[in-house]
């Protein structure tokens, strides 16, 4: 189709409809990245296997960041496809493949092993659909409306994506006690109405350049993400008498692979002549300040719903009355404040960065998220719910009041033929600090367990009258193993002590043990020690984003040269202070 420049005439009606439709398809893919989170236990019961015992835990982890790590890793380059062959034609494939998926994801008539190997595999087929959605909607939404109102459509976009995150921890516990294979098939309808609305209603009204595709880049890059992802995932399980794996040679070796890979890929894309990750593009200080800030803000946020999740499911909930196979669902509830923070501050900040730019939006949000952060470490471990839903809306406020004027910056900054591109690679590191996050807060969190929680388990354990050499046992199985049986909303005591060993205990005592406070109580110091240093690591995170955001300049608006040069030869003009729109 012909080339367009970016003051070419569109219908009003037409926005909208890109809008409503990139909104949905990305709410969807973020939606499925959170829901296996809360309905883990009733999956692994569906398909009959135990995600606590050693060596079951592949499963277990990669069935949380299977999704996670594909999205990640594709998502450059499928965003780079849409430069060259379409963004919409991608979109809509993607949006195909997803919902092919999401339908296959539960039909598995497997059970064990290879049930949990099916759903991985099938976990990793809707990542790779997913990728194709997130890749190129951004930049579909940034051909469709001019410039002063890309804001108000990224932010409604960016938030309803973000917002997808924590809203697949409630539908997850909703579903998932009816019947675990709804927490996939409730994807399928909107996913079939998704595809057949995108393939009939969305138009191609970018810029495609026509290149070959940069095959040493794209293996380079995928092969050392996935490595380094790998390390990541493996650096938190234990290995030999460590708590953690992080002197392991195997997770060293993946590690040092991954980043040796990464290296290569730079070079590599310094000298290609089309290639998939235009390093040129960090020339521009808007996109390379908004992209670090969105790395950085993503860090702070996946540590943030983990660490609350054990939170609320291993202490809190507990505590409150709220028996251990419920605290998934209302750990989600619970956590709505921050979801509502969400949606109520993005759309309004992006509506307003479209008049006054996007740094102090930016810059204010995360110094709000770091003030949030702060205000938590305040908390006791047995808080106030009231204070605490204040501080969840406030962190809420804070990322939305960042994430839609962040995300327009960085789109207005990129030049028209580039957006594919440069939107995929602000989405890698964004997804990619996800599960660098898992990493981050689960050691900090380790970390903290493993100096005080086996004397802790020990003395508790032995003092209620469980022999000494399953109290020692227990003990020192790792801490990743009792935080994720928190994690997973069962009863920890029973699981990890044993229902034959506690029959043969005095009712009474048993009773205290599978109690709704003996673990609470028990893991409650630990806990808090780890909680500070992962919401210190966070207050740091959100901090360095925030002088990133305030340095990220003027926005940049692309136009051509007066010569009449063609749209590749676009140059930008920076607006040091105020956004005018465009005409």
């Amino acid at each position: 189709m012909g080339m367009r420049t970016e003051r070419a005439e569109r219908p009003d009606n037409y926005k909208w409809i890109a809008l409503f439709n990139t909104t949905l398809g990305v709410v969807m893919a973020t939606i499925d990245s959170s829901i296996v989170l809360i309905a883990l236990p009733d999956i692994f019961k569906g398909i009959k296997l135990d995600p606590l015992i050693p060596s079951n835990s592949f499963y277990l982890l990669w069935m949380i960041l299977s999704y996670m790590v594909v999205s990640s890793v594709l998502v450059v380059s499928l965003g780079r496809l849409g430069d060259m062959f379409g963004r919409v034609r991608m979109y809509n494939l993607g949006f195909a493949l997803y919902t092919l998926a999401s339908l296959l994801l539960t039909i598995t008539w497997m059970t064990g092993r290879s049930g949990a190997l099916w759903l991985v595999g099938m976990r990793i087929f809707q990542g790779f659909g997913a990728a194709f959605l997130i890749g190129n909607s951004s930049a579909i939404l940034t051909d469709a409306f001019p410039e002063n109102q890309r804001g108000m459509a990224l932010g409604i976009n960016n938030v309803a994506a973000i917002s997808g995150t924590f809203l697949g921890l409630v539908l997850g516990g909703v579903l998932a006690p009816i019947q675990w294979r709804l927490v996939f098939l409730v994807s399928v309808p909107f996913g079939v109405l998704g595809t057949v609305w995108a393939y009939r209603k969305l138009e191609d009204r970018g810029m495609r350049t026509r290149s070959k595709v940069d095959w040493a880049g794209n293996l380079t890059f995928g092969v050392g993400l996935i490595l380094v992802m790998i390390g990541i995932t493996y650096g938190i399980e234990p290995y030999g008498a460590h708590a953690m794996g992080w002197s392991s040679p195997r997770v060293i070796a993946e590690l040092g692979a991954g980043f040796g890979l990464l290296l290569a890929f730079c070079l590599i894309e310094l000298r290609a002549k089309a290639p998939m990750f235009r390093l040129q593009l960090f020339r521009i200080r808007a996109f390379t300040a908004g992209t670090l800030s969105s790395f950085l803000a993503a860090v702070g946020r996946g540590g943030l719903m983990f660490m609350l999740i054990i939170w609320l499911q291993g202490i809190w909930l507990p505590r409150h009355g709220y028996s251990f196979s419920s605290t998934p669902l209302w750990a989600g509830i619970y956590m709505l404040p921050l979801t509502a923070g969400f949606l109520l501050a993005g759309p309004v900040s992006g509506i307003l960065s479209d008049r006054y730019g996007s740094r102090p939006f930016a810059t204010g949000g995360m110094l709000g998220a770091a003030a949030s952060f702060l205000l938590l470490e305040f908390l006791p471990t047995n808080f106030n719910y009231i204070l605490f839903a204040l501080l969840l809306l406030l962190n809420g406020l804070s990322m939305g009041a960042f994430a839609s004027p962040n995300r327009a910056g960085v789109m207005n900054s990129l030049p028209p033929q580039h957006r594919g591109a440069g939107a995929g690679m602000n989405s890698t590191f964004q997804n990619s600090a996800q599960v660098l996050s898992i990493g981050i807060f689960f050691s900090l969190m380790i970390a903290g367990l493993a100096s005080t929680l086996p004397s802790s388990l020990y003395s508790g354990l032995t003092a209620h009258g469980v022999p000494a050499a399953v109290a020692a046992r227990v003990s020192h199985l790792p801490p990743v193993s009792i935080l994720f049986g928190a994690f997973l909303g069962y009863s920890p005591v029973q699981h990890l002590v044993g229902s034959s060993v506690l029959a043969h205990l005095p009712p009474g005592q048993a009773a205290v043990l599978v109690g709704r406070s003996f673990f609470p109580n028990l893991i409650s110091s630990p806990f808090r020690s780890g909680l500070h240093a992962a919401f210190d690591f966070a207050i740091l995170a959100c901090l360095v984003a925030a002088v990133a955001s305030w340095l990220r300049g003027g926005q940049y608006h692309w136009r051509d040269e007066e010569d009449g040069a063609e749209v590749g030869t676009l140059r930008p003009v920076a607006e040091p202070v105020s956004v005018q729109r465009a005409g």
